[in-house]
């Protein structure tokens, strides 16, 4: 059979071109606008480089529409790329760990998205991207992907079933508007545009007489307090609702399938026996609101992107998220009840160096002696913290798995299992063996590597996690 190399969509120049002049757009609005009438040699030259580089960018995206092309067979897909330097890429489909398509606002005006698929390696092949195409044409690359699949499925005789785990509603879109904060985010936005404003134009005075008249009409103030606040929540839940609509988690045997986001769609899974670990977050508002953050720890995760690719809608019910986990990786399962610290731990973490403390002394004593007293609130907060610390570790072995939970404002429960642990180290300074206590640390196969430190563990326990884990290569 014939295969024939294909261009991307011509609309691929107007998508870069757009792109470029938004890199570019605040340079020209600096050089020809607000220094226009500028005769300083900085500026003069700044323009020649900002024209010579526009053209060197446009010039360059006509050429990469021309010679850069792929071609797809039923065993790879080609790249090829550059104009004097020729440089040619091949991929196996067996080598694609997930894909997943994002969709612009340019996009969208012409019918078109993009489409990247991700090997799961790191470096340079790490993922392979076609930038500009057709809905027509992702599913025509797709459907290569899907053989791929369906021979791997008539190999082993089972045909995988979908089972829908989970699906965003209204309410929980609202309740991750306002676990997220987002709404908060108009207000340092107003005041940065005020003070840029400011800088420019005679602000000052007539904010402050505006300001004058507003304390002494408080009622406008609320109703304008209210009207941003109300501006803010819709802003706010609009960005939800844009990154988190739609939100859909499926699996089967082999694969948990994640789907979100309404204009801007993306879609991925992560292979089942790819993952390393579960690591359940949760900020204070999350524990009031009784909200859970899963994600995902995998071999192969992808640079940048990590903890995108690898996390489970992250505004979650504590209970529901815990029973969903349960069924879609059951051999990790997350116990409630774990083995606190002895009281002996909290006195070793109070006797540590305070470094923040010892800086702020030294740094306020240097520059700024009236200001010594913050050295003592740094102090304060720096015991709180370690109390905080100690009150939320705990740890717990249980079978093949370790649990650990840690943090007092953002709490950590992190999950592995025996075989997925690469190497365990234990160690002990003199102060901990004054203590009887050790610091055991194990990291996971993860890109990049994950480690996972507990410290305070009892000599016998460090021991005896020692031995647990070497017997998985005795049982393997």
């Amino acid at each position: 059979m014939t295969h024939f190399a294909k261009r991307y969509h011509p609309a691929y120049i107007i998508v870069e071109l757009v792109s470029t002049a938004k890199g570019l757009f605040g340079f020209y609005i600096l050089l020809f606008l607000l220094k226009a009438n500028s005769t300083a040699g900085w500026v003069i030259w700044g323009r020649y480089a900002l024209l010579a580089a526009t053209a060197v960018s446009v010039l360059s995206i006509f050429a990469k529409w021309l010679f850069n092309r792929y071609e797809l067979s039923n065993k790879t897909i080609l790249f090829r790329e550059g104009m004097f330097v020729k440089k040619q890429k091949t991929v196996s489909w067996d080598r694609i760990h997930s894909h997943r398509s994002n969709t612009t606002f340019i996009h969208r005006w012409f019918g078109l998205t993009s489409l990247t698929m991700e090997t799961g390696t790191s470096g340079e092949n790490a993922q392979f991207e076609f930038p500009v195409i057709t809905q027509r044409e992702k599913v025509r690359i797709l459907s290569y992907l899907e053989q791929k699949q369906n021979r791997d499925e008539s190999k082993d005789g089972i045909k995988p079933e979908r089972m829908v785990h989970f699906q965003a509603t209204r309410k929980d879109l609202i309740k991750a508007s306002f676990t997220s904060l987002s709404f908060l985010a108009i207000f340092p936005l107003i005041s940065a545009i005020y003070f840029n404003l400011a800088d420019f134009f005679a602000l000052e005075e007539s904010a402050e007489s505006a300001w004058h008249y507003l304390l002494d009409h408080v009622w406008i103030l609320i109703v304008l307090f209210l009207a941003a606040m109300i501006l803010s929540i819709f802003i706010g839940f609009v960005k939800t609702y844009m990154k988190y609509g739609n939100y859909v988690i499926s699996d089967d045997q082999k694969r948990i399938y994640i789907k979100k986001g309404i204009g801007n769609e993306v879609s991925y899974s992560i292979p089942k026996n790819k993952v390393q670990a579960v690591r359940v977050e949760q900020s204070i508002v999350k524990r009031i609101l009784g909200l859970v953050s899963i994600k995902l720890i995998s071999a192969g995760s992808f640079e940048g992107e990590k903890e995108e690719i690898s996390s489970l809608y992250p505004f979650m019910p504590k209970r529901e998220a815990y029973d969903m986990l349960q069924t879609i990786l059951p051999h990790y399962p997350i116990k409630e009840e774990m083995e606190r610290f002895p009281l002996k731990v909290l006195w070793l973490k109070l006797f540590q160096p305070y470094y923040l403390t010892i800086a702020a002394v030294v740094g306020l004593w240097i520059f700024k002696m009236e200001w010594i007293w913050i050295a003592g609130i740094v102090f304060g907060v720096s015991i709180l913290l370690r109390i905080l610390d100690y009150l939320f570790t705990s740890y717990t072995r249980h079978d093949q798995t370790v649990q650990i939970r840690k943090g007092g404002w953002l709490n950590e429960t992190f999950v592995t299992h025996r075989d997925r642990i690469q190497q365990v180290t234990v160690k002990h300074s003199w102060v901990e063996r004054k203590f009887g206590v050790a610091t055991i640390m194990f990291s996971n196969r993860a890109n990049p590597s994950h480690e996972s430190l507990m410290i305070g563990v009892s000599k016998e326990e460090a021991g005896t996690f020692y031995e647990w884990f070497h017997k998985k290569s005795v049982s393997g």
